[in-house]
């Protein structure tokens, strides 16, 4: 028998487009755990994106094997943070989502996000039981872009309210 990995859990509603938005605006502080110092990693292009958003996000890095990305310093746990993470995203296998959902719990985290393509019943479980906010299955990248205008084929705002070129 083949177990659906998105089948609903129980006792969570994943948050609508509204709930999504108001976690964004309400969280500041956002740790990125499992973010890559390679730039073909999607990771790293979401780290790039939330640096850029520095008015919005005060962004942390948390990879044990890298000692800085972005020229700013990774730490190896969330309990290595200089400040509580608000929002801990992950970027990890599915296999290791519960023990990120457990560090959250435990470094005071608000929000547990687990990035696009991954669904874990049993970090889900760990994280609500614990009280906190649950996204899976979202890019936080996407969801910001999406809210507040920074969408674009390239991935950063180019400032462009317009598709047609300018006549000389």
């Amino acid at each position: 028998m083949t177990v659906d990995a998105r089948a609903p859990i129980a006792g969570w509603t994943p948050p609508d487009a509204n709930a999504r938005r108001r976690l964004l605006l309400r969280h500041r502080r956002v740790a990125l755990v499992g973010v890559s110092a390679k730039r073909e990693r999607p990771s790293h292009f979401v780290a790039t994106y939330l640096q850029a958003q520095g008015r919005d996000f005060d962004v942390s890095f948390v990879n044990p094997r890298a000692k800085t990305i972005l020229s700013r310093p990774v730490y190896a746990t969330l309990a290595d943070l200089p400040a509580p993470p608000e929002i801990v995203v992950a970027f990890r296998k599915p296999a290791d989502l519960p023990d990120v959902a457990i560090e959250a719990v435990s470094a005071g985290a608000a929000v547990l996000w687990l990035q696009l393509g991954l669904w874990s019943p049993e970090a889900a479980a760990i994280a609500l039981d614990a009280g906190l906010d649950l996204v899976m299955d979202r890019c936080l990248k996407i969801e910001h872009a999406r809210f507040f205008g920074g969408l674009h084929l390239a991935g950063f705002d180019t400032g462009v309210i317009r598709s047609r070129r300018r006549r000389s």
